[in-house]
């Protein structure tokens, strides 16, 4: 028997995990039981203290009954509904509470709201969505789509074309006509920064160079993560944001945010379009917008996007698009109740007050055995290790696996750890943490 196995722990065959090395995660088993507040349980019976918001979505801690009774009572009043070519009240109700809070505010109308599954759902939907814009308004010629370097946007097709994370890629068919911008990390000039860095904004215009590459005539959109999250935890040089944003705007390229972490209060602001003051064309979210309980996420498209495709005959459908949950009851439930609790207990901006605490307990563990780079922004940080010889991510996971035995989870990537607790820690939290992944540290080899 293993450390982490008990007599009644399931069979483990049948399950084919995702994003999971399968066989050596069966041999040893991370198995978690429940979860309330700010910590999971496992199996055995351990406190496992939560620094990764589950997986970036559980923005308001585990456990809260006010999404379980809503969920339940839409259950038991709507389970299904179909939303093709019929409608239900509770998603149109939670379309006009989220376009309350879109991001940008209400003076740039990013208002209207296309329901989707999950993160990889709304990317592929923004990237549809982007295609039949330029369409409408007679630009056909323009269905390039541009990503960037270590982006990651989900696993759909599109998604992995547009993104540059190397092994989501690589056995995989991709959309022709895709590209990348050069990804904005650089380690020399930008180490152990708190917030956004200084070097870099001039990346942006690598942008340019595919504009003169391929014609601004064939490209539709450019997509980028305001903060890169899932690659490690890449914060964008000051200015870079505004300058790709005009680069856009001059060339007639919509902008896609991809907010599927950054969105529902990871930066301190509702979205990181408000924290960075750059509105693009759309948005995509997931994550944070039900507080991981049901799987749904969202598109948030301007007005402009929205209205070019309202046009030709009234019977017509506008976006030959959607999926069978699109705005399913008991996700939108699990929505509203989640914005409620957002909004009465002041989630969506309470990584602001947190921030300085936040930067001076990760920074602290500068210094430390193996660690090259700390990067944080809001309730983010990224703390990168040097990479063992011929065995890049071999230390980071064991610091994984050394910290999840001693009651703290932590997420990595390659030999970047990244934390992003839920918006409802408190400070005996961020210390407890730091602490925890310090004497792991200082244990690994």
């Amino acid at each position: 028997m293993n450390h982490h196995s008990k007599p009644n722990t399931p069979a483990l065959d049948s399950y084919w995990m995702p994003f999971t090395a399968n066989r050596q995660f069966k041999a040893a088993p991370r198995l978690l039981a429940s979860a309330e507040g700010m910590h999971y349980t496992s199996v055995d019976g351990r406190k496992i203290l939560d620094g990764t918001a589950g997986l970036w979505c559980v923005n308001a801690g585990h456990g809260r009954r006010q999404i379980a009774s809503a969920v339940e009572r839409q259950l038991l009043t709507l389970d299904f509904a179909p939303s093709f070519q019929m409608g239900h009240p509770i998603a149109f109700d939670f379309a006009e509470r989220l376009a309350e809070i879109a991001p940008g505010g209400p003076d740039e109308k990013l208002d209207r709201v296309f329901f989707t599954g999950s993160g990889s759902e709304s990317v592929d939907t923004a990237l549809k969505i982007a295609v039949a814009y330029q369409r409408s308004i007679g630009q056909g010629t323009r269905t390039r789509l541009i990503g960037r370097e270590r982006g990651y946007h989900g696993v759909g097709f599109g998604g992995i074309s547009v993104g540059g994370l190397v092994n989501n890629r690589r056995v995989f068919p991709l959309i022709p006509g895709t590209d990348h911008l050069r990804h904005t990390h650089d380690l020399a000039k930008n180490s152990f920064v708190k917030g956004q860095p200084e070097h870099g904004a001039e990346l942006a215009d690598d942008l340019e160079r595919l504009v003169a590459l391929h014609g601004a005539e064939t490209i539709a959109a450019c997509i980028v993560e305001p903060v890169a999250g899932s690659t490690g935890v890449l914060i964008p040089p000051k200015g870079y944001l505004e300058r790709l944003h005009k680069i856009c705007t001059t060339h007639g390229i919509l902008l896609i945010f991809d907010e599927v972490i950054t969105g529902f209060g990871r930066l301190g602001a509702p979205f990181a379009t408000d924290y960075f003051g750059v509105t693009p064309d759309l948005v995509t979210t997931a994550k944070g917008l039900t507080n991981g309980a049901i799987p749904m996420g969202a598109v948030f498209a301007s007005r402009k996007v929205h209205d070019a495709l309202m046009h030709g005959p009234e019977g017509q459908i506008e976006l030959f698009h959607g999926y069978t949950y699109s705005g399913h009851p008991a996700a939108c439930a699990a929505g509203i109740a989640t914005l409620e609790i957002y909004r009465d207990e002041g989630l969506l901006t309470r990584a602001a007050d947190l921030q300085d605490d936040w930067h001076e307990a990760m920074h602290s563990l500068k210094g430390l055995p193996h660690v090259a780079d700390i990067r944080t922004i809001g309730l983010i940080a990224g703390i990168e290790l040097t990479s063992r010889d011929g065995a890049p991510g071999a230390r980071a996971y064991d610091v994984f696996v050394d910290c999840f035995e001693r009651g703290l989870l932590i997420r990595v990537t390659g030999d970047i750890i990244a934390f992003s607790p839920p918006l409802i820690a408190e400070k005996s939290h961020i210390e407890d943490l730091v602490s925890m992944l310090g004497d792991a540290l200082k244990r690994v080899q």
